[in-house]
């Protein structure tokens, strides 16, 4: 019987951690293909060194993949890809991606935003793509060096709700064989959307005000504006038929002070050090594209696009 491959694209923060637990099992049992694609410095660097994770939870914070790609296109006949990049390049990747999967290959996008499985399904109609979001605190420390922080982390993963009766049984046992801390649902939308109130909200208004997530909470202008952004995302899940609990916005506000005060978000801190590219759209654009096809008006979150806009200008 041949070996599934299992392949990640992107080694940051959440590739580099979820691809480290999946190659260090494969390591010792052998029974997958395990490839990582990276770009750069990185491709060279894990291609030479192997992928190194700093966290507690592994004694040996080395792991060498099967194979190192710099190229998507070289990817040969994938049976699992975790698609872990920024989401300012999921289009890219989903369209090198259609060239080399096969009819069973099964994406799993292990990243946070409410839009994500919409946009993989325009590019990729067909395949089964599994809903998913992340909860790790880790970063890259330098290129091909992943570090870990805080809890373990953790995977909410559901149902593809276009392939819902799909045989996905072996992925399930490659996240349990790798000691993947999961939540396996058959909806995961509420989990998503739960998780798109906090990120896009603080990430919205910590990035205008360049503030900070214990700002945002104390601050009464900065929590009016992310309590104000907070409804409207609740109008467009009840319009969905996506459930999020009537006290989304206290638990939401109570999740965010457990942090440090002085917390930054990642918009945050790409939009206030002039970087090109940013989380600008996967948080506001999601929600104005949402509000526009469900007929829900989103004032808020519309005039806060436009004033980071005007900022990155």
């Amino acid at each position: 019987m041949n070996k599934k491959h299992i392949v990640i694209i992107g080694l940051g923060g959440v590739g580099g951690y979820f691809g480290f637990k999946i190659s260090q099992n494969n390591e010792t049992f052998h029974q997958y293909i395990i490839s990582f694609v990276a770009r750069g410095e990185t491709y060279k660097k894990v291609k030479a060194e192997g992928l190194t994770l700093i966290s507690t939870e592994h004694r040996y914070s080395k792991t060498w993949a099967n194979s190192v790609y710099e190229n998507i296109g070289e990817i040969v006949k994938p049976d699992l890809v975790l698609i872990c990049v920024k989401e300012y390049d999921l289009e890219r990747v989903c369209q090198e991606l259609k060239e080399v999967i096969t009819e069973n290959t099964i994406l799993l996008p292990m990243m946070n935003g409410a839009d994500i499985y919409d946009r993989i399904r325009k590019i990729i109609p067909a395949h089964v793509i599994l809903p998913s979001c992340v909860y790790v605190a880790s970063h890259i420390k330098e290129k091909g060096v992943v570090e870990h922080k805080g809890k373990t982390g953790k995977l909410i993963i559901g149902r593809d709700p276009q392939n819902f009766s799909q045989n996905i049984d072996w992925v399930i046992n490659v996240l349990k064989e790798s000691r993947i801390d999961f939540d396996f649902k058959d909806d995961a939308l509420t989990d998503i959307w739960t998780k798109f109130t906090f990120i896009a909200s603080f990430g919205l208004v910590t990035a205008k005000y360049n503030s900070s997530i214990g700002t945002v909470c104390t601050d009464p202008a900065q929590k009016n504006e992310a309590e104000e952004i907070m409804k409207e995302i609740k109008a467009i899940a009840d319009k969905k038929g996506i459930f999020l609990e009537d006290n989304i916005i206290e638990n939401t506000f109570e999740k965010a002070s457990a942090f440090p005060h002085e917390t930054p978000t990642s918009l945050q801190l790409d939009i206030n050090s002039g970087k090109k590219e940013s989380e600008l759209e996967l948080f506001a654009g999601a929600i104005i594209k949402y509000g526009n096809e469900n007929g829900i008006k989103v004032p808020f979150t519309q005039k806060i696009y436009d004033e980071i806009k005007a900022k990155i200008k």
